[in-house]
């Protein structure tokens, strides 16, 4: 389970709105996106964009699984540092795949320009901060891998790194110039809307109930319509429903939570983000916090909030926020909200053949420039024929053992340590 979109702040906050009707009829087409997130609605763009006749359903609203949920913060990379990806797909696959995520916040910062996505974009930076002395070890590994294939990262000391933040809590940070911030639901909704005025048809509330091969065509059967397409992609992520026959590839559900204060003061804001990078921490269980255009600032950790630890997240979400930025210790924290990342075991993203189609899954927390270059390479490859434009080879299958008592390791572990972290 998740929080209802509807208690989140980016969904109060949202500028972007998307007309799409239930699929009600029997169509045809050359490509079927199933998702309507990052990545579906990516494809789907880029699709229409090369002249293809494209469908996009989603079951719920667009934007309403984990894009909506996303910290929103735009990162050029994965979360593990190039040559840990090396390690695992291999040097030369490890480098090209890093160069096209390095132009991935470029990519979706020029499609927020291009067809003016109402979604608060900010492109200054994010920072990576060190939430100990010994935290800087990793960002010291980090920065010489990324400064080794060109990166333009800067190491920061602690007195530079806690006059950007704003905290004496932080021990130094690794600053990228290429991120930045954006409103998360607002930037998919915006992707949906570019879709759909480059001629792809969109349609929400729309779950796939059944897929099936047949020939040349993918037969998709939906609550009141049918789709029959050559082509198909499914990029449903953390978010996947069940679809009879096809195995959507297994995942490990990790959930992370937020929540927002009211606008603050200017004399506050002039001392806390003044240059408005988005921020996350060297922890072992992760935290972030940023800002929004109104002066919010929004904080997070890893973390599900449907089960009897909720009250302990939320206690050490306020003894964070109160160790982070004293000057907030009264500042009432508002709207909670918390989603699902999709993660495999390890923390790359994948892309899985099917017959005349792709799966795409597993960013492990990284959606919003993965989601965006991974959509719009596959949708080409497919309508171009021409698959040497995807960012990683296509697996033929995936499993992940475990996957359950996997999701249930990593919220016990965040539970524990927000029981006794940050105590005075």
């Amino acid at each position: 389970m998740t929080s209802d979109l509807s208690s989140s702040l980016w969904h109060d906050t949202c500028r972007e709105q998307v007309s799409a009707p239930p699929l009600s009829e029997e169509v045809t087409a050359d490509l079927v996106v199933i998702g309507g997130g990052y990545t579906g609605c990516s494809a789907a763009l880029e699709a229409a964009a090369m002249g293809a006749d494209v469908r996009l359903i989603e079951a719920g609203s667009f934007g309403g699984g984990g894009s909506g949920r996303n910290v929103g913060l735009a990162n050029a990379g994965l979360w593990l540092p190039p040559e840990d990806i090396n390690a695992e797909i291999g040097e030369a696959g490890g480098r090209r795949l890093s160069a096209l995520l390095a132009t991935a916040p470029d990519m979706v910062y020029g499609l927020i320009e291009k067809y003016q996505i109402a979604c608060e974009p900010v492109h200054k930076g994010t920072l990576h901060c060190a939430h100990a002395p010994s935290g800087m070890k990793d960002l010291e590994r980090r920065f010489a891998q990324l400064t080794a294939i060109g990166a333009p990262v800067r190491l920061l000391d602690s007195e530079e790194a806690q006059a950007r933040v704003g905290s004496q809590r932080v021990y130094g940070a690794l600053f990228d110039p290429r991120a930045g911030t954006i409103q998360p639901l607002s930037y998919a909704r915006g992707l949906a809307r570019a879709a759909s005025a480059a001629g792809a048809r969109l349609h929400c509330d729309t779950p796939a109930l059944s897929a099936t091969r047949s020939g040349d065509s993918w037969q998709i059967t939906t609550p009141q319509g049918r789709i029959r397409a050559r082509h198909m992609i499914l990029a449903t992520n953390g978010y996947a429903l069940q679809i009879e026959g096809l195995q959507t590839p297994d995942v490990i559900p990790v959930h992370y939570f937020q929540a927002t204060t009211d606008p603050l003061p200017d004399a506050v804001l002039a001392r806390i983000l003044p240059g408005l990078e988005g921020c996350w921490d060297s922890a072992l269980v992760m935290s972030s916090w940023r800002r929004d255009q109104a002066g919010r600032l929004i904080i997070g950790a890893m973390g599900a909030l449907d089960h009897i630890g909720k009250g302990i997240h939320l206690n050490w979400l306020r003894r964070k926020l109160d160790s982070l930025f004293p000057d907030l210790a009264d500042t009432p924290l508002r709207q909670t909200w918390f989603g699902r990342i999709a993660m495999t075991t390890e923390h790359l993203p994948k892309i899985q053949a099917l017959d005349g189609g792709y799966a795409c899954f597993g960013y492990s927390g990284r959606g919003i420039g993965p989601g965006t270059l991974f959509g719009a390479r596959m949708a080409q490859a497919l309508v171009s024929g021409d698959d040497s434009c995807l960012p990683v080879r296509p697996v033929q299958s995936h499993s992940l053992p475990f996957a359950g008592l996997r999701q249930a390791y990593y919220e016990t572990g965040a539970t524990l340590t927000h029981l006794v972290k940050d105590r005075v």
